[in-house]
């Protein structure tokens, strides 16, 4: 089921299947959101949970036992119930069941809450520890952006925009997407840019540490922009299918890193992973806007 909210400057849907983005609208219509692709990528815009990227042999163990699961954990084809559907903002929910504790041994409840402020769309997880031992987990997101989102330009005449100062740093990941333990410097024009060009993602996903906490995509030719804000992710991703010309990319804050090549992660000792004692709660706010280049002081 897809749910509705709006305001005078954005339409929202999401779907109850893992709270994915379905389309992201301005005032006029314009749709900002990848609708999908048969041929490359049918996601639009996914949630991750309880685990980010890959894991090696699909597994990984806790206290001893080994567990199963696939990337990005199982929230993004899980069915979510509603809690709250307003005209500005709703909420829905997964909670553990026999069907995750296959999986993931823990007891949980999570809550997704999309609310609409003027232009932004501010999206907050809020995960609840209704177990009586710790438990551990990464969350993110990974909404596919149309690029380009304004008439008469191309992928290629768009940048993101780090700010001033910024000094990300690439963490290298192996050919089949594991993370090697080392980094280095991204390199940016100015400073501050890094120009799309489809090529980037050739060898899949730029994931990075050390990040500012918001990125804009824009164009020196355009008006319009996209910025994602994420202030307490420690990583960020970007992707797009490899070896394709398509007409998108992913912005990803992530809470965590996948696996490390070759080794089956042991939960509690992953060091990356959220560690949420019995009855805590972990709250994570991110955001997207869409503005414009002259608003920008």
């Amino acid at each position: 089921m897809n749910y509705t909210i709006k305001n005078q400057k954005l339409t929202l849907e999401i779907s109850s299947r893992g709270g994915e983005f379905q389309s992201i609208r301005d005032a006029q219509g314009r749709e900002y959101l990848w609708q999908g692709d048969a041929a490359t990528w049918t996601d639009r815009g996914p949630n991750l949970f309880p685990y980010i990227g890959r894991m090696t042999d699909q597994s990984y163990t806790y206290q001893g036992q080994t567990y199963h699961m696939d990337i990005h954990g199982f929230l993004p084809t899980a069915e979510l119930n509603l809690v709250e559907h307003k005209e500005e903002e709703l909420t829905l929910r997964l909670e553990d069941s026999p069907e995750t504790e296959r999986q993931y041994p823990f007891k949980f409840v999570l809550d997704i809450t999309w609310k609409l402020e003027n232009e932004k769309i501010s999206i907050t997880y809020l995960v609840k520890n209704t177990d009586d031992k710790t438990i551990y987990f990464g969350i993110g997101g990974h909404p596919g952006f149309q690029i380009p989102f304004e008439d008469d330009l191309k992928f290629e005449d768009y940048r993101i925009d780090f700010g001033e100062g910024a000094k990300p740093r690439r963490i290298l990941l192996s050919e089949d997407c594991f993370v090697l333990e080392k980094d280095e410097p991204l390199q940016l024009v100015q400073g501050r840019y890094l120009n799309l060009e489809h090529t980037l993602f050739d060898n899949d996903a730029i994931v990075l540490k050390n990040m500012p906490e918001e990125i804009r995509i824009n164009s020196e030719k355009g008006e319009k922009e996209i910025r994602v804000a994420f202030p307490d992710m420690d990583y960020l991703g970007f992707w797009h299918w490899p070896h394709a010309e398509v007409d998108y990319m992913c912005v990803e804050p992530w809470s965590s890193l996948p696996s490390r090549k070759n080794i089956v992660e042991d939960l509690e000792k992953q060091k990356n992973l959220h560690a949420l004692k019995s009855g805590e709660e972990y709250r994570n706010i991110w955001s997207i806007m869409l503005t414009t280049l002259d608003r920008i002081k």
